[in-house]
Order: C-alpha cells, then sequence, then structure tokens
C-alpha cells in the first residue's frame, strides 16, 4: 500500500485532478419534525381490488413528485435550427480547435482555456475537433469531451453541443454554443 508521500509529483498533479472533478454525495434530509405534531406510521400496502377494505376507503392525497427538467446550467442538445444553421454556414464558426496530438489532460485544460477564451471575446459558436480516434475506434479525448463540456468548470461557458455536420468533421467534430457573459 503506497503512502500519499510516496507519489511522484505526476501522481500527485493527476490525483489532485480527479479528486477535483469529484463531487461528493449530497446527504439525504432527515425528515422535519414538529414538536407536539402526532407521530404517524408510514402507510400500509393498499389492499386488494376485491377486498372488503378496499370498498369504504377514501384514496390518500399525496403530493405530486416534481422532477428536475435538468440541472439549472447543464449544456444541452443543440435546437435543430441551430444546428442546421451552423452546418451551412449561416450562422458564423468564430473559431476552431483541434485536439488532435493531445493527451487527454493536455486536450481538457486546452479545451477549457479555449472557451473560456472564446466567451472572454464574445464569441457565440466554436467548432472542436476531437478526432475519431485509431482505427475507427472512440478516441480517448472523443469519448471524454461531453463529459468536459458538462463539467462545473464549463458549466457558466457552454450552452449547449452537438455533432458537426460531415464536411465540419463528422463524428470527430463537435458544434458549441457559447454563453453570453
Amino acid at each position: 500500500m503506497s503512502r500519499r508521500d510516496d507519489l511522484s509529483p505526476d501522481d500527485r498533479r493527476i490525483w489532485a485532478r480527479v479528486a477535483g472533478s469529484v463531487t461528493p454525495a449530497r446527504p439525504k434530509k432527515a425528515p422535519r419534525i414538529i414538536p407536539g405534531a402526532a407521530v404517524t406510521d408510514p402507510p400500509a400496502a393498499p389492499p386488494a381490488k376485491g377486498s372488503i377494505k378496499a370498498r369504504g376507503v377514501a384514496p390518500v392525497w399525496s403530493p405530486p413528485v416534481s422532477t428536475p427538467a435538468r440541472a439549472r446550467g447543464l449544456p444541452e442538445a443543440l435546437e435543430p435550427r441551430r444546428q442546421r444553421r451552423l452546418s451551412r454556414e449561416r450562422d458564423p464558426i468564430e473559431a476552431r480547435i483541434d485536439l488532435h496530438g493531445y493527451g487527454r489532460f493536455q486536450a481538457q485544460d486546452a479545451l477549457t482555456a479555449f472557451l473560456m477564451g472564446a466567451q472572454a471575446r464574445g464569441y457565440r459558436s466554436v467548432l472542436v475537433i476531437t478526432g475519431q480516434g485509431r482505427r475507427g475506434g472512440s478516441g480517448v479525448i472523443r469519448a471524454s469531451v461531453h463529459e468536459w463540456l458538462q463539467g462545473p468548470a464549463l458549466r457558466g461557458v457552454v450552452s449547449g453541443f452537438a455533432p458537426a455536420a460531415r464536411h465540419h468533421g463528422g463524428d470527430g467534430a463537435l458544434y458549441v454554443t457559447i454563453r453570453r457573459r
């Protein structure tokens, strides 16, 4: 078993990146206890459809369970009209980055810096070229770029992304739309 003091500087850098990308799980809220209120048992299973108990029992109302549509700030898929305008170059692609030749961590750093710079310059849409990987397989960068774009570092920068048209790189490229500052 290796201790933290035995790690090389590269291992420490990698561990810091991994540890920084993890979000701690939220603890479950304890039930609210109101002093003086009657304690109720959880509801029992509903009786069978034809049983005597089921005939005279009014249904118990429970509040509707709301599911969040999506977490606030997460990028979403581009709307089809916007994607079509980008592919036909009716909306300009204001900048491009090619991540060929980068390692996984270098590509993530370069992509983050590029997108933050694009937002600072007021760009609205950019093209990110990831490549398709070796021998047609899914490359490491291509497989990770979706996670990077949805991660906390770029949540305030990226508003949406979608696969690029064939003449812009097809499966090996993405259109990325940038939020306004």
